[in-house]
């Protein structure tokens, strides 16, 4: 193969992911690249929250139909957007990178915190993660739904009156954006997304290309999305449901992972934490979901799981 056609979304930051892979898939396998801009239906649809419209999946669905259909070798996917099952005849075949996990506040007072913020502050995000998490540490504030890409989300602190928005620190440092950042909030206070900061590369099953991208696979990445993504399969969550995960690889071999469930207004949150040996990291997931559902988090998964069924329904 001497052109390794890209599939990847349109957007600034996904550009950005996408030529990043593109340099490491030329210089890993001497061969050509090529990007092919795909529209999802998460990026054409700005004014209704993921949760509405059907999760994270709308993000990829486009992409894989171009993968599977011929029209591009590969996808690069911030892996976060991943949903816990991929379309069929789909692997992920390589996690080359991670950024920082951590959630960014971006603020209109540069050096504001997320403590520090006024009572009552307007804060946007369009996570029910995040907002969970938010009204958890600051019930106080108000969250504002927030929608577009990120220079759109950095731009609404002025357009939609906002004291701050909550980003991926990820995003922001691979688009040069870093100096907006305010503060890296620690992930105690707000624990990550699940694979949040993690880029994946996806691929036809049983071509030999999804081998040759291996080598781009860091251990203590690929250690990390299988333990996560174990994690979000057990829970079968989305976007939709307020859930984190975030798994540390330490030298020696050893993970801890971190896990919760939580209801929307933050009153409630199931957490979790388990240690083990990284070649265990597909059942530490399991182990660690199972253990949150037994702390509270079965109980509010059936409530928005409820709530969402009402809402469809009327």
């Amino acid at each position: 193969m001497s052109v390794v056609r890209i599939a990847t979304r349109g957007s600034d930051l996904a550009l950005a992911q996408a030529s990043w892979a593109a340099e490491r898939i030329a210089s890993a396998l001497g061969v050509d690249t090529e990007l092919v801009v795909v529209s999802t239906m998460g990026d054409r649809i700005q004014d209704v929250s993921l949760a509405k419209i059907g999760g994270k999946g709308l993000f990829i669905k486009e992409i894989e139909e171009t993968l599977l259909a011929g029209e591009a070798d590969v996808a690069i996917h911030s892996a976060k957007d991943l949903p816990a099952e991929i379309a069929e005849g789909c692997v992920l075949a390589a996690f080359p990178e991670r950024a920082d996990p951590r959630d960014a506040l971006v603020c209109r007072e540069p050096t504001a915190t997320l403590r520090g913020l006024p009572k009552g502050a307007r804060v946007g995000t369009g996570s029910t993660r995040r907002t969970a998490l938010l009204r958890a540490a600051r019930p106080d504030l108000e969250i504002v739904p927030l929608r577009g890409n990120v220079p759109t989300r950095i731009a609404k602190i002025e357009s939609d009156d906002l004291a701050a928005v909550v980003l991926a620190c990820a995003g922001l440092d691979r688009l040069g954006r870093a100096d907006a950042i305010s503060e890296r909030i620690a992930t105690d206070v707000m624990l990550p997304a699940v694979c949040q900061g993690m880029l994946a590369l996806e691929g036809r099953a049983g071509e030999a290309l999804c081998d040759d991208l291996a080598v781009l696979t860091s251990d203590v990445n690929a250690t990390a999305a299988v333990a996560e993504r174990s994690f979000l399969k057990r829970l079968g969550g989305d976007c939709t449901i307020p859930l984190a995960a975030h798994c540390e690889v330490s030298e020696d071999g050893g993970i801890q992972l971190r896990g919760l469930v939580a209801s929307l207004d933050g009153e409630r949150i199931a957490r979790a934490r388990l240690h083990g040996a990284a070649r265990n990291a597909e059942a530490l997931g399991r182990d660690l979901a199972e253990s949150v559902l037994a702390a509270g988090g079965r109980k509010i998964l059936d409530e928005l799981r409820a709530a969402g069924d009402a809402q469809a329904a009327s």
